[in-house]
């Protein structure tokens, strides 16, 4: 049964890699995934140590990330809100760039797309910057985004080896090789001679 489980929990991390690619916390599904196949393995295969190691990877993912993206409009000269906007269309375009059949790379460039759409609407609209400024800032943050993701992947893809490696049900071969029954145990007396009549 542990084998059922491990596979479902390949698609749940595979799955975690997807949903990161689209701006949502796909690497915190990782990490419940994760959990869950300790749960249900009885910690068997799964313990705290690799847990711990999984969450520590999914915050730095999570800060890079944000460093990366937030630097690249702040350097331009954007505000909170093309920020925010930044934030908004990158979730929108790679959502709605996911109709193009290539897993991954639509989403990443659907997402720097939307980025770069929402920072400009923002700040051309409800910041009141100039055409070429508000360009000029969606341009860092598409730039951000772009870096951001692709640092926020690779973490992930750390995470994908580290639970797969530590989830491996290994303990399984080592109960089939061992006897499933258990040798006799010696006499606790010595054996009594008979002597035939004479």
């Amino acid at each position: 049964m542990d084998w059922v489980y491990y596979a479902v929990l390949i698609a749940l991390l595979v799955a975690g890699l997807f949903i990161n690619v689209l701006g949502l916390p796909g690497l915190w599904v990782m990490v419940a995934s994760a959990l869950g196949y300790a749960w249900v393995t009885g910690w068997r295969h799964v313990g705290w140590p690799a847990l711990v190691a999984l969450v520590v990877l999914a915050l730095a993912a999570e800060a890079i990330e944000f460093v990366a993206g937030s630097a690249g409009a702040k350097k331009a000269g954007g505000s909170k809100r093309g920020m925010a906007g930044g934030l908004v269309g990158g979730l929108l375009g790679a959502i709605f760039l996911s109709v193009i059949p290539i897993p991954g790379v639509a989403q990443l460039v659907g997402a720097i797309i939307g980025t770069f759409i929402g920072v400009v609407a923002v700040e051309l609209l409800f910041v009141g910057k100039a055409v070429d400024r508000s360009v000029q800032i969606g341009v860092g943050a598409a730039k951000g985004r772009f870096w951001g993701t692709i640092f926020k992947t690779l973490i992930g893809v750390i995470m994908f080896f580290v639970a797969l490696v530590t989830a491996f049900p290994l303990e399984l071969g080592k109960r089939a090789a061992t006897p499933t029954t258990a040798p006799a145990p010696p006499p606790t007396t010595a054996p009594v001679l008979t002597t035939a009549p004479a």
